[in-house]
């Protein structure tokens, strides 16, 4: 029997996150069901779960996937810059979208629905905003950020755009100018 190598392995891994994201946007967690993972990723459920515990692990796995990607754009270029990647997707013709946002909604009302998952997503919410508060401290040591008020608050004030935004893509709405929303809460925050 052939080994498999740990590049392969992480290759068909990658492949089953991004089906099963696609998956879960469409019918969301309850709905994904093992028989519509299997169809979507092609792979069997003994293939499937080899790589992840159970339906709950992948679903958190395709989370804290999307997470760890925003947490690295946040402190490279901020939260703002988060927003403008998903506004731009949202505007192009990227199925990963749909996904995304989709994992976002489902994220929200297992949050609110799911006291075990939402134990589990404490740490994973709390390194975005984290990444997002050490992000604001490095531009207000910089002078860039305005200085009369909080951190925590301004941290709080983007969190709530980005929210915003999440919500008015994902009930359809078009997009339309929120690039120029989306400069107005960058001055927002800006030193004057």
């Amino acid at each position: 029997m052939p080994r498999v190598s740990q590049d392969q392995l992480e290759a068909r891994r990658h492949e089953i996150l991004a089906a099963a994201r696609d998956c879960f946007a469409r019918f969301g967690y309850e709905g994904a069901t093992v028989r519509r993972l299997e169809d979507a990723t092609g792979l069997s459920r003994g293939a499937i779960f080899h790589h992840f515990r159970d339906k709950d692990s992948l679903f958190l796995a395709v989370a804290e996937d999307d997470a760890a990607a925003m947490v690295e754009t946040v402190a490279r270029n901020g939260l703002v810059q988060v927003m403008r990647d998903l506004l731009d997707r949202a505007g192009g013709s990227e199925g990963d979208t749909a996904g995304w946002l989709g994992t976002q909604l489902e994220v929200s009302r297992r949050l609110r629905t799911d006291p075990a998952f939402a134990k589990r997503w404490a740490e994973r919410s709390a390194a975005i905003a984290d990444a997002t508060r050490d992000r604001l401290q490095r531009q207000r040591e910089a002078g860039v950020l305005r200085d009369d008020v909080p951190v925590d608050v301004l941290t709080q004030f983007l969190e709530l755009a980005y929210d915003g935004l999440v919500l008015h893509l994902a009930t359809g709405r078009p997009p339309g100018d929120l690039s120029r929303v989306l400069d107005l809460v960058e001055e927002a925050v800006r030193r004057r």
